[in-house]
């Protein structure tokens, strides 16, 4: 941690330091102001898409200073006292190590394992512990920002998710499928509350892998053809002009084309609007002539060829930053299209790289058949039914042959827009069904084929644009992204990357980032009744959310989670251990995190925490059912903002305290007290407007 010195901290949080140089094609974007008219999302009048390849977040931006990264405080708890960044080989524990571009050929990391079976073991259903055993020690390497400056730069010019996650724990086709569509598994089979099995679902790469060319002798394809409508179908009904720019023959043989997998495409005949947009050539200099020409579509996917994919082992990130600031300067190269387009840039997993933030995803089953957790609405058909257990590694077994499609790790996702300038970073948990909403909320479409959980739990994107923003930056420029097949054949000349034998200490820079304001206004309140804790779980905010439960006295067990739509709530319950000990971690978005540890048994205070927006504070409200005076200490504020208290709590009685966060900024970790029970509170408090990133993440 940074520090915890009152005048060290307020420094920091009084200053979001001087922003990073940039390369070319990013000051271009920078410099050319928006197009505004309306001052809401009609003013976009054109969505650019391009979805690269197999990079987690962590590995990427686990050192950049104010996102959830390296620094993360409050993470997913191992046995025997180890944290999240213990990670195990099956042999030794693997820390994330650094891939030193400098001394080694770090650049082309070697590609790791990234199917169903091995991703759901080494997400282990929400418990992590053996991720570089199952997605060999390469899995745990990371880069600084020396070794990816491009993509650094980007973040810090425009808007970075740090809770953008892949929609499948799997591979290419299951994510890049519901990229093209809103689902992997057929929506007519969820809205029956079916579970999808293989047949009508894709949780390894099959569909997308074609084999022959076009336009002669065409393709042929692998599996049967899934049926539900793709997103460019819908935009075709509906009359929404889009395009993919691609080379259908050097598209990495249809694995960059989720739209294959399904028969529209498969079955659409040359003259038809799916086959003229969707299956021809258009080049990344035809992309280039319409943004010239002014006629530029509504929708865009552009697909890379595999050497410019940044797909570990057969791409690098420098490759990948020269073929996406080539995408940046044929967007920019006419002001007037740029001032009105929103450039979406993500991966469609994250190979098989570690990735420490808990994905939400619905609850999995014990193996007893009973669900670990609760939703507030119905999960029937949000399964992969794999009911010829043929998906899932054979030590595998902490639950059974049902299993939650997603969510899967987190992957960056880059918002570049004239509308989302200035170093954001967005911590509303999104995946690749954002991207679809966000065309929904643009043209005023529906896709059918995204799920209610999804629809619940994940947000549309919105919330990293500001459309009423009049103000525009600049930035000082960097030497730009060209020339990286040169600059990559000095790297691999350099000594192999090998993982190191020893723990490295990890690293994330100090400072500050702009952070949007967000959705979520989340509570846990805990009762005692004998031996067993309640917890209850609200939403009081404007989007749902997952709360993941870990039993820190029984790691041993599924953690549970719960989904809570907007404005709902629900409870659960655990029993203590038999000596009354019990000792619960909740964690939830942008790190929010109840502590609740103790004894049961006894009559100890009540505590409920809300947001007093107006008051710039947390409101505490204290009761006593016992019959004695209680004692009520708060303190341990890690901001170091808050002097300690200590309240007198009359029997039967009740009171009420401020906790003040207006000096962090909105952040708040403190700890309340009484006898055998510690409660511990950590987040932010979210009044509508934005604000700044955690100042303590940092290591």
């Amino acid at each position: 941690m940074v520090t915890n010195n009152r005048r060290d901290f307020l420094k920091a949080v009084g200053v979001l330091g001087a922003a990073a140089a940039v390369p070319a094609s990013i000051e271009r974007a920078l410099a050319l102001p928006a197009k505004r008219q309306s001052g809401t999302i009609k003013d976009v009048k054109h969505i650019v898409i391009l979805m690269q390849e197999n990079r987690s977040f962590d590995h990427y931006f686990g050192t950049m200073k104010g996102v959830r990264g390296f620094g993360d405080r409050h993470t997913v708890p191992l046995p025997g006292g180890r944290s999240v960044w213990e990670q195990s080989n099956g042999a030794r524990v693997l820390p994330p190590f650094w891939l030193d571009t400098k001394k080694t050929n770090g650049m082309k990391v070697p590609g790791t394992p990234h199917s169903f079976s091995d991703a759901q073991a080494a997400w282990n259903q929400g418990s992590f512990g053996l991720w570089p055993k199952y997605k060999t020690d390469y899995s745990m390497g990371y880069y600084k920002r020396e070794d990816i400056p491009f993509q650094f730069a980007l973040a810090e010019a425009f808007t970075i998710c740090d809770a953008y996650h892949c929609s499948i724990p799997t591979g290419t086709d299951p994510n890049r499928i519901v990229f093209w569509s809103g689902s992997s598994f057929d929506p007519a089979e969820w809205s029956q509350g079916r579970n999808c099995r293989d047949d009508k679902s894709e949780p390894n790469n099959l569909r997308c892998w074609i084999k022959g060319a076009l336009p002669e002798p065409g393709y042929t394809y692998a599996g049967n053809a899934l049926e539900w409508q793709t997103i460019p179908e819908v935009l075709e009904a509906a009359g929404v002009d889009w395009r993919i720019y691609q080379n259908p023959n050097d598209n990495w043989t249809g694995a960059m084309h989720g739209g294959l997998a399904f028969k529209g495409f498969r079955e659409c005949k040359p003259g038809s609007g799916l086959y003229e947009r969707g299956m021809r050539e258009y080049s990344i200099e035809r992309l280039e002539q319409d943004v010239k020409d002014g006629t530029l579509p509504a929708v865009s996917w552009v697909l890379p060829p595999m050497q410019w994919s940044e797909h570990p082992s057969a791409s690098t990130p420098i490759e990948g930053a020269e073929y996406t600031a080539r995408v940046l300067d044929a967007l920019t190269a006419n002001p007037d299209v740029w001032a009105s387009t929103v450039f979406f840039q993500t991966f469609d997993e994250n190979d098989g790289l570690f990735d420490h933030l808990p994905p939400a995803a619905p609850p999995s089953y014990n193996l007893d058949g009973t669900l670990a957790g609760k939703a507030t609405f119905d999960l029937a058909g949000e399964y992969f039914d794999d009911h010829e257990d043929k998906y899932t590694s054979r030590d595998d077994n902490v639950t059974g042959k049902v299993r939650p499609w997603g969510l899967g790790s987190r992957v960056p996702m880059y918002v570049v827009s004239p509308w989302s300038k200035g170093g954001w970073v967005n911590s509303e948990t999104f995946d690749h069904t954002s991207v679809g909403r966000f065309i929904e909320k643009r043209f005023g479409v529906t896709i059918p084929a995204i799920s209610p959980w999804h629809r619940k739990m994940c947000g549309d994107l919105t919330s990293c644009f500001d459309f009423r923003l009049d103000a525009d930056q600049s930035f000082p420029a960097l030497p730009d992204a060209k020339g990286s097949v040169a600059v990559l054949a000095q790297h691999l000349k350099r000594p192999r990357i090998m993982p190191p034998r020893g723990a490295e200490t990890l690293f994330q820079e100090q400072g500050l980032r702009r952070s949007r304001a967000l959705p979520y206004v989340l509570h846990v309140d805990a009762a005692l009744a004998g031996n067993s804790v309640t917890l209850r779980f609200v939403n009081e905010g404007s989007v749902g959310a997952t709360f993941h439960v870990y039993d820190k006295n029984h790691l041993h067990r599924l953690p549970r989670r719960y989904a809570v739509e907007a404005g709902k709530s629900l409870d659960d319950q655990w029993m203590a251990d038999t000596d009354g000990r019990f000792d619960l971690l909740v964690l939830g978005p942008n790190g929010f995190m109840r502590g609740f540890t103790g004894m049961a048994g006894a009559a100890l205070p009540t505590l409920e925490a809300r947001y007093d927006i107006k008051g710039n504070a947390l409101r505490l409200a204290l009761a006593n059912p016992g019959e004695t005076t209680a004692s009520v200490a708060l303190g341990d504020d890690l901001y170091g903002v808050n002097p300690p208290q200590t309240l007198a709590l009359a029997p039967k009685g009740a009171l009420k305290a401020l906790w003040p966060v207006g000096r962090s900024q909105g952040w708040y970790d403190f700890t309340v007290k009484s006898g055998a029970m510690t409660i511990r509170l950590a987040g932010r408090v979210e009044t509508g407007k934005h604000g700044v990133s955690d100042p303590l993440m940092s290591v």
